[in-house]
């Protein structure tokens, strides 16, 4: 293995933050939140949409619902789903169509038998199972090692407003950021 010496720590590994953590020395005191994955499968349309809009359904556990995106060419997908997984994997199960022809139906009715091809599907890192939560933020009593966790959708929207915190708690411990 590798040593490295550092002043300051931000550990912001993704869905590996909790094992970079957890290799550090110190690291939080053993206040490490659990690690969790949980895959979102895409499905697209094999056809030309019918749609010119987002469809947004209420959310449900874990996630935001099958909602229908259209992409750059206009193009229709459909996801994402809550799947937990123990690993990290990017397959689309073609299986889980099934499940996602019921949520479609239930605001387009029209959908039929056949029409949905696996698409892609992305990993999102959980600290509180599937419930929604705020990201886990936490510095260990020196300063010096800033983990964060479960940053999941909408992180990458969060990303100005999360840093603006990590500089918030660098600061409370007086080290001079250059």
């Amino acid at each position: 293995g590798y040593r490295i010496a550092a002043n300051l720590v931000i550990n912001a590994a993704g869905l590996s933050a909790h094992l970079v953590a957890r290799s550090l020395a110190g690291g939080h005191g053993g206040k490490i939140p659990d690690g969790t994955y949980v895959k979102g499968n895409y499905f697209a349309l094999g056809r030309r949409p019918s749609f010119n809009h987002l469809v947004y359904p209420v959310p449900e556990p874990g996630g935001l619902g099958v909602h229908l995106t259209l992409d750059m060419a206009g193009s229709v997908r459909f996801g994402p789903d809550v799947e937990p997984v123990d690993e990290v994997g990017y397959a689309v199960d073609p299986t889980r169509a099934t499940p996602f022809y019921a949520a479609i139906r239930r605001y387009w009715p029209g959908l039929r038998d056949g029409e949905l091809e696996p698409s892609y599907c992305g990993l999102r890192p959980k600290t509180n199972g599937l419930q929604f939560g705020d990201f886990d933020i936490l510095a260990d009593q020196s300063g010096r090692l800033i983990s964060l966790f479960g940053i999941e959708s909408p992180g990458l929207t969060s990303a100005l407003a999360l840093s603006d915190r990590v500089v918030q708690l660098v600061r409370t411990t007086n080290f001079v950021l250059l």
